[in-house]
């Protein structure tokens, strides 16, 4: 990790690590909406799913459950944005810079293939954020739980603690199908015939080690961008509980 960071620096200066910046920071807005919007919606399907319930407090598996479902939607907005930001991001390694900006991956991608090309591994991000998308707000309710005083209040603290370590649940479950997807997506047309073809290159080429590089990175980051987004959430919330 650090000798990336030194020779990004040294062959791109400080932007460098900045790159393919752009459609993370458009798209964050509408994918974190769509994420707890259809969470709270997989929670009412799972309420629906059982009427008969005992106690209308949900389980840390229905939570879980919920969660996974929660990435259906998520994946529709995702799966293009990675996409994008993928290919900007390696570009410039061999010497070539072939994109302008997002606008022109987007362009490229639609004359070299069409929609189908701009949301080349979707079906990759779904095997990532369903099963990291369980991990995740099962996590939270977990930790929320297990901080939370008699009175069922939460500090921000708490809120976090407990959205940090959701984080770093998603992402130690997530990376190796992370990596299969980022390959997937940054790969020239037709280099693979799918998900499972990138996963038996990759380790015929690389072994099992190579399906969790990146996980140190996505770990640091993880715990505080996530913390933050739980913060921004319940305060949210809250907020507009108050108003409405």
């Amino acid at each position: 990790m650090v000798d990336v960071v030194k020779k990004t620096i040294a062959q791109d200066g400080l932007r460098g690590l900045y790159r393919g910046m752009g459609p993370p920071l458009a798209g964050i807005t509408p994918i974190f909406a769509i994420s707890f919007w259809s969470y709270n919606l997989s929670k009412q399907i799972v309420y629906a799913l059982t009427p008969n319930r005992k106690s209308q407090e949900f389980s840390i598996l229905e939570y879980t459950i919920a969660g996974g479902l929660s990435a259906g939607p998520t994946t529709l907005v995702m799966a293009p944005v990675e996409r994008i930001k993928v290919l900007l991001q390696i570009q410039g390694q061999g010497g070539e810079v072939k994109y302008k900006g997002p606008l022109d991956v987007i362009r490229h991608l639609y004359k070299e293939g069409g929609l189908s090309s701009i949301f080349r591994g979707t079906g990759a991000t779904f095997l990532r954020d369903g099963p990291g998308s369980a991990a995740y707000f099962g996590a939270y309710e977990l930790t929320k739980r297990l901080l939370s005083t008699p009175d069922s209040t939460l500090n921000p603290a708490a809120v976090l603690f407990a959205g940090g370590m959701a984080g770093v649940a998603m992402w130690t479950i997530a990376i190796p199908p992370d990596v299969i997807k980022s390959r997937l997506q940054s790969a020239p047309s037709g280099q693979y015939k799918g998900f499972m073809d990138v996963l038996r290159h990759l380790l015929k080429t690389d072994g099992p080690s190579a399906l969790f590089k990146g996980l140190g990175p996505a770990l640091l980051r993880a715990f505080p961008a996530n913390a933050a987004a739980f913060l921004g959430y319940e305060a949210s919330l809250k907020m507009m509980n108050t108003l409405w």
